[in-house]
């Protein structure tokens, strides 16, 4: 859990360079910072996943609170204009805290209210949901709602385009702002409203400030909501691209809450690391129809096969999300050109395959799927090395030595000794004509299923490069792999070493995560940090002489 009090909550300028991010299993998403005022054009309450291909648009940009107590009026929400932070609702925030999902506490006017915020997996929909924890009497919450309804990487400019119609029945608002854009539901049971559509103008966006972007954003908002609260009330929202009509938000918020706590219970791990990691790691699956994919990285990214495939053993296979491993890597291998477009890509799946076969034994996928695949790939390519590049050459020589074991265990053993001979000249090359030049990248030659590099050599790169890598959030992974392959014991504890004295900066991911430094750090810390000494991949030679000592 991530805990933060009100010395932190009440300063503005540390506030705000907090964040917090609820994915919805389809690529959307809701966040913002911790302060309330958004930072850049991706934040939002609603961030709808509204293509197959991974468009985004801003729908709910954001859902601003007042509390009216006793003739006094107290704005718990935040924003940036030009010369000025209005409203200062930070000041009554006093504390925040994330694990299952972000909550927020809030003290004004005798009043202390707890707020959650909840994505709901498989659906464009986001919960907000209100406890009234202390109250001196009843009061009223108005909640201003605030439109962008825009592509996720531009901006909104008032206009007079914009629908102002505002159909209100039931609890529920019902907008469709633009014919091209979602339409938008807001559930706020037992509310009523009062219709004022109105363009604000001009809020501001530091982090796209300081980057040189355009920073500016106008927002619409229909009108304001209001609800009478006593101490002990609760009342739940619904934000979503379909009619929440007869759904109840606390009931959503249990369902969700119980599929967050089965992916936890399923880890290997159980400690306060591994499941922030596993949580975070969860955001990165993503339906596609029947199918799986993964997002590359929060936000703004799409899917890209080499981040893929490298985050899929830490994203899926740690996790026990073996039949999500097996739909992605279907996906793959049913593409015509196994759905890779680039040379380390394609070396990729070999790795991914080589972990799923581990950790799943799923002998049938692997013989009738996996396997012709892999032959694809090395059977398209010359013998030796590809390139003077040391992660490309690391991985063929590990797709060679991964596809000598496919072959041997499930396929052609007499090809599997071709193949043990391809990949021992291979290595052979490598080793003679290594030379270091201290890029991060040559982490990989210590890091994959298959060493390649003699023990000493290994040695000697692992201190040249260490302090390079330690630098590169995404090879953090393989460097935790690596220091215990290499170093033994005195690598693990070197590793948790570090990863202790990174657990303060957790509290600052958010938005501007990647799939691939999540999975690979959650992998490595499951696997080699705390589950012991790493699996050693054993060659088909070894498998063989074992068989007749046997």
């Amino acid at each position: 859990m991530i805990e933060i009090d009100r010395e932190i909550t009440q300063d503005f300028a540390r506030a705000i360079g907090l964040e917090w991010l609820e994915t919805n299993g389809l690529g959307g998403w809701a966040g913002t910072t911790v302060a309330g005022a958004h930072s850049r054009r991706y934040h939002g309450l609603l961030v709808a996943a509204t293509e197959p291909s991974g468009g985004r648009t801003v729908l709910l940009s954001r859902l601003d609170e007042t509390l009216h107590v006793g003739g006094e009026s107290f704005e718990l929400s935040c924003n940036q204009f030009p010369g000025a932070i209005a409203p200062r609702g930070f000041e009554h925030l006093t504390a925040f805290r994330k694990e299952l999902f972000p909550v927020f506490e809030f003290e004004a006017g005798g009043v202390r209210l707890r707020k959650t915020v909840a994505a709901v997996d498989g659906e464009n929909t986001t919960l907000v949901l209100y406890e009234v924890v202390e109250a001196p009497g009843p009061f009223i919450l108005s909640l201003r709602p605030f439109l962008a309804a825009r592509d996720q990487h531009a901006l909104a400019a008032a206009n007079s385009e914009i629908s102002q119609e505002t159909p209100f029945k039931g609890g529920t608002l019902r907008l469709r702002p633009y014919q091209d854009v979602p339409e938008a539901f807001l559930q706020v049971p037992g509310a009523d409203f009062r219709a004022n559509p109105q363009w604000w103008y001009r809020f501001e966006y530091e982090v796209d400030r300081r980057r040189g972007l355009d920073f500016q954003e106008d927002l619409w908002t229909p009108g304001v909501f209001g609800r009478e609260l006593n101490a002990g009330d609760r009342l739940g929202i619904v934000i979503s691209t379909r009619d929440p009509a007869g759904r109840d938000a606390f009931a959503l918020l249990e369902k969700e809450r119980r599929r967050r706590e089965k992916i936890l219970k399923a880890l290997p791990v159980q400690d306060d690391l591994a499941r922030y990691l596993a949580l975070a790691a969860d955001g990165f699956v993503v339906r596609r129809g029947s199918s799986r994919a993964v997002i590359a990285g929060y936000p703004g990214q799409e899917e890209r096969s080499r981040d893929t495939l490298i985050a899929l053993p830490g994203l899926c296979l740690v996790t026990g999300r073996h039949e999500d491993a097996k739909k992605i890597l279907r996906a793959f291998c049913k593409r015509e050109e196994p759905g890779l477009t680039s040379a380390d890509a394609s070396l990729w799946l070999f790795v991914a395959s080589w972990k799923y076969l581990q950790a799943t034994g799923d002998e049938a996928f692997a013989r009738a799927t996996l396997l012709p695949a892999l032959r694809k790939v090395v059977h398209s390519r010359e013998d030796g090395l590809l390139e003077e590049n040391v992660e490309t050459n690391a991985l063929w020589i590990n797709a060679l030595s991964i596809l000598t074991d496919f072959e041997a265990r499930l396929g052609d053993p007499d090809e599997a000794k071709r193949l043990a001979q391809r990949a021992k000249r291979a290595q052979k090359s490598f080793v003679e004509a290594f030379q270091n030049e201290e890029r991060p990248e040559q982490i990989f030659a210590l890091s994959l299923p298959f060493p390649i590099l003699p023990k000493p050599k290994a040695a000697r790169l692992l201190a040249e490069i260490e302090d390079k890598v330690r630098e590169r959030p995404e090879l953090l992974g393989p460097y935790l792999t690596a220091l215990v392959r290499v170093q033994g014991a005195a690598g693990r504890k070197k590793g948790l070493a570090l990863i202790e004295a990174l657990k303060p900066r957790l509290a600052e991911a958010g938005i501007g995560t990647g799939a691939w430094s999540v999975a690979e750090l959650l992998r490595a810390y499951v696997e080699d940090l705390r589950g012991g000494a790493p699996r050693k991949a054993a060659s088909p030679a070894a498998k063989r002489r074992g068989k007749k000592e046997a």
